[in-house]
Protein backbone atom coordinates (compact mmCIF):
# COMPACT_ATOMS: atom_id res chain seq x y z
CA UNK A 1 0.00 0.00 0.00
CA UNK A 2 2.96 2.30 -0.57
CA UNK A 3 0.82 4.20 -3.09
CA UNK A 4 -1.09 5.54 -0.08
CA UNK A 5 1.95 7.23 1.41
CA UNK A 6 0.63 10.72 0.58
CA UNK A 7 -2.68 9.95 2.31
CA UNK A 8 -0.96 8.96 5.52
CA UNK A 9 1.36 11.95 5.46
CA UNK A 10 -1.52 14.36 4.87
CA UNK A 11 -3.64 12.80 7.63
CA UNK A 12 -0.80 13.17 10.10
CA UNK A 13 -0.56 16.93 9.49
CA UNK A 14 -2.88 18.66 11.96
CA UNK A 15 -5.32 20.82 9.98
CA UNK A 16 -8.56 21.68 11.77
CA UNK A 17 -10.67 24.28 10.01
CA UNK A 18 -8.99 27.69 10.32
CA UNK A 19 -5.53 26.15 10.80
CA UNK A 20 -4.74 24.46 7.51
CA UNK A 21 -1.62 26.27 6.34
CA UNK A 22 0.81 23.35 6.85
CA UNK A 23 -1.49 20.85 5.17
CA UNK A 24 -2.03 23.22 2.24
CA UNK A 25 1.73 23.67 1.94
CA UNK A 26 2.08 19.88 1.78
CA UNK A 27 -0.58 19.67 -0.97
CA UNK A 28 1.17 22.46 -2.89
CA UNK A 29 4.47 20.55 -2.78
CA UNK A 30 2.89 17.23 -3.79
CA UNK A 31 1.25 18.77 -6.85
CA UNK A 32 4.40 20.70 -7.73
CA UNK A 33 6.33 17.44 -7.47
CA UNK A 34 3.99 15.90 -10.05
CA UNK A 35 4.90 18.73 -12.43
CA UNK A 36 1.92 21.06 -11.96
CA UNK A 37 1.71 24.71 -11.00
CA UNK A 38 -0.72 24.98 -8.07
CA UNK A 39 -1.69 28.36 -6.66
CA UNK A 40 -3.18 29.66 -3.43
CA UNK A 41 -6.44 31.55 -3.28
CA UNK A 42 -6.84 34.65 -1.14
CA UNK A 43 -8.44 32.54 1.63
CA UNK A 44 -5.56 30.06 1.60
CA UNK A 45 -7.25 27.29 -0.39
CA UNK A 46 -5.48 25.71 -3.36
CA UNK A 47 -6.38 25.30 -7.00
CA UNK A 48 -4.40 23.50 -9.68
CA UNK A 49 -5.16 23.41 -13.40
CA UNK A 50 -4.63 20.11 -15.25
CA UNK A 51 -5.03 21.86 -18.59
CA UNK A 52 -6.02 25.14 -20.19
CA UNK A 53 -9.32 26.94 -19.60
CA UNK A 54 -10.77 24.53 -17.04
CA UNK A 55 -14.52 23.93 -17.26
CA UNK A 56 -14.74 21.24 -14.57
CA UNK A 57 -13.57 21.74 -10.98
CA UNK A 58 -13.04 18.67 -8.80
CA UNK A 59 -13.02 19.69 -5.15
CA UNK A 60 -12.12 18.13 -1.80
CA UNK A 61 -11.61 19.78 1.56
CA UNK A 62 -8.41 19.60 3.59
CA UNK A 63 -9.83 21.08 6.80
CA UNK A 64 -10.87 18.69 9.54
CA UNK A 65 -12.66 18.78 12.87
CA UNK A 66 -10.92 20.11 15.96
CA UNK A 67 -11.26 22.57 18.82
CA UNK A 68 -10.01 25.94 20.02
CA UNK A 69 -9.07 27.17 23.49
CA UNK A 70 -11.93 29.24 24.90
CA UNK A 71 -10.38 29.90 28.31
CA UNK A 72 -8.03 28.73 31.05
CA UNK A 73 -9.70 27.32 34.14
CA UNK A 74 -8.68 27.96 37.76
CA UNK A 75 -6.89 24.60 38.01
CA UNK A 76 -4.85 25.23 34.84
CA UNK A 77 -6.86 22.96 32.57
CA UNK A 78 -8.42 24.33 29.37
CA UNK A 79 -11.99 24.98 28.38
CA UNK A 80 -12.61 24.69 24.65
CA UNK A 81 -15.00 25.36 21.79
CA UNK A 82 -15.55 23.16 18.76
CA UNK A 83 -14.16 23.68 15.27
CA UNK A 84 -16.69 21.97 13.05
CA UNK A 85 -18.80 19.24 14.63
CA UNK A 86 -16.61 16.66 16.40
CA UNK A 87 -18.34 13.92 18.36
CA UNK A 88 -17.33 14.48 21.98
CA UNK A 89 -18.39 10.99 23.02
CA UNK A 90 -15.96 9.42 20.56
CA UNK A 91 -13.26 12.02 21.30
CA UNK A 92 -13.28 11.51 25.07
CA UNK A 93 -9.85 10.29 26.15
CA UNK A 94 -8.26 11.38 22.87
CA UNK A 95 -4.73 12.75 22.92
CA UNK A 96 -4.40 16.28 21.57
CA UNK A 97 -1.82 18.82 20.43
CA UNK A 98 -2.29 22.44 21.50
CA UNK A 99 -0.62 24.93 19.14
CA UNK A 100 0.28 28.26 20.75
CA UNK A 101 0.70 31.52 18.87
CA UNK A 102 4.34 31.46 19.94
CA UNK A 103 4.96 28.27 17.99
CA UNK A 104 5.00 25.77 20.86
CA UNK A 105 3.16 22.45 20.71
CA UNK A 106 1.88 21.21 24.06
CA UNK A 107 0.30 17.79 24.41
CA UNK A 108 -2.77 16.92 26.44
CA UNK A 109 -5.92 14.81 26.70
CA UNK A 110 -9.63 15.54 26.28
CA UNK A 111 -11.41 14.41 29.46
CA UNK A 112 -14.67 14.55 31.35
CA UNK A 113 -14.57 16.80 34.40
CA UNK A 114 -13.74 14.68 37.48
CA UNK A 115 -12.98 11.72 35.20
CA UNK A 116 -11.84 9.07 37.71
CA UNK A 117 -14.36 6.26 38.25
CA UNK A 118 -13.03 5.85 41.79
CA UNK A 119 -13.95 9.45 42.66
CA UNK A 120 -17.09 9.95 40.58
CA UNK A 121 -19.83 7.32 40.68
CA UNK A 122 -22.00 9.21 38.16
CA UNK A 123 -19.25 9.31 35.54
CA UNK A 124 -20.98 6.93 33.11
CA UNK A 125 -24.29 8.82 33.07
CA UNK A 126 -23.04 12.40 32.82
CA UNK A 127 -23.59 14.31 29.60
CA UNK A 128 -20.58 15.03 27.43
CA UNK A 129 -20.56 18.68 26.34
CA UNK A 130 -18.32 21.73 26.41
CA UNK A 131 -19.28 22.56 29.99
CA UNK A 132 -18.63 19.08 31.40
CA UNK A 133 -15.30 18.41 29.64
CA UNK A 134 -11.81 19.93 29.58
CA UNK A 135 -8.30 19.57 28.17
CA UNK A 136 -5.73 18.24 30.66
CA UNK A 137 -2.20 19.36 29.74
CA UNK A 138 0.85 17.13 30.05
CA UNK A 139 2.64 19.82 32.05
CA UNK A 140 3.05 20.59 35.76
CA UNK A 141 0.30 23.18 36.01
CA UNK A 142 -1.80 23.78 39.10
CA UNK A 143 -3.51 27.08 38.38
CA UNK A 144 -4.28 29.57 35.60
CA UNK A 145 -0.95 31.40 35.96
CA UNK A 146 1.05 28.19 35.46
CA UNK A 147 -0.74 27.58 32.17
CA UNK A 148 -0.35 31.17 31.03
CA UNK A 149 3.42 30.84 31.60
CA UNK A 150 3.43 28.11 28.95
CA UNK A 151 2.25 30.68 26.42
CA UNK A 152 -1.26 29.29 26.10
CA UNK A 153 -4.07 31.75 25.50
CA UNK A 154 -7.61 31.89 24.21
CA UNK A 155 -7.71 31.13 20.50
CA UNK A 156 -4.95 28.53 20.48
CA UNK A 157 -5.71 25.53 18.26
CA UNK A 158 -6.48 22.07 19.65
CA UNK A 159 -5.92 19.08 17.35
CA UNK A 160 -7.02 15.49 17.93
CA UNK A 161 -4.60 12.64 17.27
CA UNK A 162 -5.70 10.91 14.03
CA UNK A 163 -4.45 7.37 14.88
CA UNK A 164 -3.95 6.36 11.25
CA UNK A 165 -3.78 2.63 10.52
CA UNK A 166 -3.56 0.70 7.23
CA UNK A 167 -4.34 -3.00 7.06
CA UNK A 168 -3.36 -5.68 4.54
CA UNK A 169 -7.04 -6.43 3.83
CA UNK A 170 -7.51 -2.91 2.47
CA UNK A 171 -9.15 -1.13 5.40
CA UNK A 172 -7.85 2.27 6.43
CA UNK A 173 -8.86 3.33 9.93
CA UNK A 174 -8.26 6.90 11.04
CA UNK A 175 -9.85 10.14 12.05
CA UNK A 176 -10.29 12.62 9.23
CA UNK A 177 -11.01 10.29 6.35
CA UNK A 178 -13.56 13.10 6.05
CA UNK A 179 -12.05 14.42 3.94
CA UNK A 180 -8.40 13.62 3.53
CA UNK A 181 -9.40 10.47 1.68
CA UNK A 182 -11.04 12.87 -0.80
CA UNK A 183 -7.83 14.90 -1.05
CA UNK A 184 -5.97 11.69 -1.84
CA UNK A 185 -8.42 11.05 -4.69
CA UNK A 186 -7.39 14.43 -6.14
CA UNK A 187 -3.70 13.57 -5.69
CA UNK A 188 -4.19 10.37 -7.65
CA UNK A 189 -6.15 12.09 -10.42
CA UNK A 190 -3.24 14.50 -10.85
CA UNK A 191 -0.56 11.82 -10.64
CA UNK A 192 -2.20 9.36 -13.02
CA UNK A 193 -3.04 12.00 -15.61
CA UNK A 194 0.54 13.24 -15.55
CA UNK A 195 1.84 9.69 -15.99
CA UNK A 196 -0.42 9.26 -19.02
CA UNK A 197 0.57 12.72 -20.28
CA UNK A 198 -3.10 13.77 -20.45
CA UNK A 199 -4.09 17.41 -20.25
CA UNK A 200 -7.74 18.18 -19.55
CA UNK A 201 -9.84 21.31 -18.96
CA UNK A 202 -10.00 20.43 -15.26
CA UNK A 203 -9.10 22.27 -12.08
CA UNK A 204 -8.41 20.56 -8.76
CA UNK A 205 -9.65 22.59 -5.80
CA UNK A 206 -8.68 21.98 -2.18
CA UNK A 207 -10.93 24.02 0.11
CA UNK A 208 -9.99 24.88 3.68
CA UNK A 209 -13.22 25.95 5.42
CA UNK A 210 -15.71 23.23 4.46
CA UNK A 211 -16.40 22.12 8.03
CA UNK A 212 -17.80 25.56 8.85
CA UNK A 213 -19.77 25.98 5.63
CA UNK A 214 -17.90 28.47 3.44
CA UNK A 215 -14.99 26.50 1.98
CA UNK A 216 -16.52 26.02 -1.45
CA UNK A 217 -17.97 29.49 -1.93
CA UNK A 218 -15.11 31.24 -3.75
CA UNK A 219 -11.71 30.76 -5.35
CA UNK A 220 -12.52 28.85 -8.54
CA UNK A 221 -11.32 29.91 -11.96
CA UNK A 222 -13.82 32.08 -13.80
CA UNK A 223 -14.19 29.51 -16.59
CA UNK A 224 -15.65 26.78 -14.32
CA UNK A 225 -19.08 25.45 -15.30
CA UNK A 226 -19.28 22.15 -13.40
CA UNK A 227 -18.23 21.17 -9.87
CA UNK A 228 -17.61 17.54 -8.91
CA UNK A 229 -17.25 17.39 -5.13
CA UNK A 230 -15.29 14.50 -3.63
CA UNK A 231 -16.31 14.01 -0.01
CA UNK A 232 -17.07 11.11 2.28
CA UNK A 233 -19.96 8.80 1.50
CA UNK A 234 -22.30 8.43 4.47
CA UNK A 235 -22.86 4.97 5.94
CA UNK A 236 -25.78 4.25 8.23
CA UNK A 237 -28.94 2.23 8.76
CA UNK A 238 -30.90 4.27 6.21
CA UNK A 239 -28.09 4.29 3.60
CA UNK A 240 -27.10 1.81 0.88
CA UNK A 241 -23.44 2.84 0.77
CA UNK A 242 -20.50 0.78 2.01
CA UNK A 243 -16.75 1.21 2.42
CA UNK A 244 -15.96 -0.79 -0.73
CA UNK A 245 -18.00 1.41 -3.10
CA UNK A 246 -18.12 4.94 -4.43
CA UNK A 247 -21.18 6.67 -3.02
CA UNK A 248 -23.11 9.00 -5.32
CA UNK A 249 -25.21 11.49 -3.37
CA UNK A 250 -28.62 12.16 -4.89
CA UNK A 251 -29.66 14.76 -2.30
CA UNK A 252 -28.40 16.14 1.00
CA UNK A 253 -29.82 18.64 3.50
CA UNK A 254 -29.29 21.49 1.01
CA UNK A 255 -31.36 19.85 -1.71
CA UNK A 256 -30.85 17.68 -4.79
CA UNK A 257 -27.69 17.71 -6.85
CA UNK A 258 -27.80 18.20 -10.63
CA UNK A 259 -29.88 15.39 -12.12
CA UNK A 260 -28.16 15.10 -15.50
CA UNK A 261 -24.68 15.27 -13.94
CA UNK A 262 -25.62 12.48 -11.55
CA UNK A 263 -27.23 10.47 -14.34
CA UNK A 264 -24.01 10.63 -16.36
CA UNK A 265 -21.95 9.47 -13.37
CA UNK A 266 -24.27 6.51 -12.82
CA UNK A 267 -24.08 5.59 -16.53
CA UNK A 268 -20.27 5.74 -16.48
CA UNK A 269 -20.07 3.65 -13.30
CA UNK A 270 -22.34 0.99 -14.79
CA UNK A 271 -20.57 1.00 -18.15
CA UNK A 272 -17.13 0.65 -16.55
CA UNK A 273 -18.23 -1.76 -13.80
CA UNK A 274 -17.22 0.62 -11.02
CA UNK A 275 -18.87 -0.32 -7.70
CA UNK A 276 -21.23 2.45 -6.59
CA UNK A 277 -24.26 3.15 -4.42
CA UNK A 278 -26.90 5.90 -4.61
CA UNK A 279 -27.97 7.60 -1.39
CA UNK A 280 -29.78 10.52 0.22
CA UNK A 281 -27.96 12.19 3.15
CA UNK A 282 -30.43 13.92 5.50
CA UNK A 283 -27.84 15.55 7.80
CA UNK A 284 -25.10 16.59 5.38
CA UNK A 285 -23.78 19.55 3.44
CA UNK A 286 -20.77 19.90 1.14
CA UNK A 287 -18.62 22.38 -0.70
CA UNK A 288 -21.12 21.94 -3.52
CA UNK A 289 -23.91 23.10 -1.21
CA UNK A 290 -21.82 26.12 -0.23
CA UNK A 291 -21.06 27.00 -3.87
CA UNK A 292 -24.75 26.92 -4.79
CA UNK A 293 -25.75 29.01 -1.77
CA UNK A 294 -23.08 31.52 -2.78
CA UNK A 295 -24.81 31.91 -6.14
CA UNK A 296 -22.36 29.98 -8.33
CA UNK A 297 -23.88 29.02 -11.66
CA UNK A 298 -22.42 25.52 -11.49
CA UNK A 299 -23.82 22.12 -12.26
CA UNK A 300 -22.86 20.20 -9.10
CA UNK A 301 -22.48 16.52 -8.22
CA UNK A 302 -21.16 14.80 -5.11
CA UNK A 303 -19.37 11.44 -4.85
CA UNK A 304 -16.91 9.81 -2.48
CA UNK A 305 -15.72 6.62 -0.81
CA UNK A 306 -17.96 5.23 1.90
CA UNK A 307 -16.71 6.26 5.36
CA UNK A 308 -17.95 4.56 8.52
CA UNK A 309 -18.54 6.35 11.85
CA UNK A 310 -18.36 9.86 10.39
CA UNK A 311 -17.06 12.60 12.70
CA UNK A 312 -15.87 9.86 15.03
CA UNK A 313 -13.16 7.24 14.63
CA UNK A 314 -13.65 6.77 10.90
CA UNK A 315 -12.85 3.89 8.56
CA UNK A 316 -12.86 3.34 4.81
CA UNK A 317 -11.41 0.85 2.32
CA UNK A 318 -9.05 1.16 -0.61
CA UNK A 319 -11.76 -0.36 -2.85
CA UNK A 320 -14.02 2.61 -2.15
CA UNK A 321 -11.18 5.08 -2.67
CA UNK A 322 -10.12 3.42 -5.95
CA UNK A 323 -13.72 3.33 -7.18
CA UNK A 324 -13.96 7.08 -6.57
CA UNK A 325 -10.69 7.70 -8.42
CA UNK A 326 -11.86 5.53 -11.33
CA UNK A 327 -15.24 7.27 -11.62
CA UNK A 328 -13.61 10.71 -11.48
CA UNK A 329 -11.18 9.78 -14.25
CA UNK A 330 -13.99 8.32 -16.35
CA UNK A 331 -15.92 11.56 -16.05
CA UNK A 332 -12.87 13.61 -17.02
CA UNK A 333 -12.38 11.49 -20.16
CA UNK A 334 -16.12 11.74 -20.89
CA UNK A 335 -15.86 15.54 -20.78
CA UNK A 336 -12.97 15.41 -23.26
CA UNK A 337 -14.88 13.39 -25.87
Amino acid sequence: MSAYKTLRELVEIDSPTGYTQEACKYIFNVLKGYGYKPEYTNKGALRCALGKNPKLAIAAHVDTLGAIVSGIRKDGTLSFSKLGGPSLTSAEGEYVNVYTMGGKVITGTLLLNNPSSHANDTRETEKRNYETMHIRLDEEVFDKKDTEKLGIRTGDIICFEPRYREYKNGFIKSRFMDNKAGCFVLFEIARRMKEENIEAPVELFFSNYEEVGHGGTVGYSESIEELLVIDMGVLGDACEGNEQSCSICVKDSSGPYDYNFRKTLVHLAEKNKIPFKLDVYPFYGSDGSAALRAGKDFRVALIGPGVAASHGVERTHIKGIEATIDLSLCYILHCMD
